[in-house]
């Protein structure tokens, strides 16, 4: 299977149960909800992502033909003083990851000696063998992924509720303020949902507070 990737980047992990984390950020292009293009925002199931997934002309982006020479490629981006001592972390993300990861391409990145990550919307099956499972729902989508290591829900959304999803099989329950021009309302009312409901954390998007990629 050949694999369509917009961009390969190291960088610290910015949300949810593991920010601040180094790690190799493999991100795959398309998406099941959006075509990524502004003229069709209006009719996407995700109208509010601001994530270019477009393409695969991001750096280290391109269209690798076999599993083994994508995870090469990615794992290379982790620092060689380390390797030995702390294995390579990779998040697969996008658009959405689970449109291309596949079986070949997990075990590829463990036998680089990766530990392999995905954030993903929830709609599709994950595959065996991913080692971090983290789902960010979006309203107006099916979730098919009820169990995993984190659940990070945008808040507020129109139809997705907090609610719908705190009985699922998750270790962590985070909220993330919706960065929108009413970025300070909606900060304001995570916070206060999260302390009236304490099975739910706050995350933040740190790695665009710090200026990060």
């Amino acid at each position: 299977m050949a694999y369509a990737v917009k961009e390969i980047f190291y960088s610290l992990q910015g949300e949810g149960a593991h920010a601040g984390r180094p790690a190799i950020f493999c991100r795959f292009t398309g998406c099941n909800l959006w075509s990524g293009h502004e003229k069709h925002r209006a009719d996407a199931v995700c109208q509010f992502c601001d994530t270019d997934f477009v393409g695969t002309d991001g750096d280290g982006g391109g269209s690798f033909k076999n599993a083994v020479d994508l995870a090469k490629a990615v794992v290379s981006y982790w620092p060689d003083s380390i390797t030995d001592v702390i294995h390579p972390y990779v998040i697969c993300t996008g658009g959405e990851p689970l449109l291309q990861l596949d079986k070949d391409l997990i075990e590829a990145f463990h036998n680089e000696g990766a530990e392999v990550a995905i954030e993903t919307n929830g709609t599709l099956p994950v595959p065996e063998g991913v080692d971090w499972v983290c789902v960010s729902p979006k309203s107006g989508s099916t979730v098919v992924v009820e169990e995993g290591d984190e659940i990070k829900l945008v808040y507020p959304q129109v139809g997705h509720q907090p609610s719908d999803f705190v009985h699922l099989n998750f270790e962590h329950f985070f909220l993330q303020p919706m960065f929108d021009e009413d970025e300070n309302e909606h900060v304001k009312a995570t916070i206060e949902y999260c302390l009236t409901h304490p099975r739910w954390s706050l995350s933040l998007q740190s790695h665009k507070l710090l200026g990060l990629q």
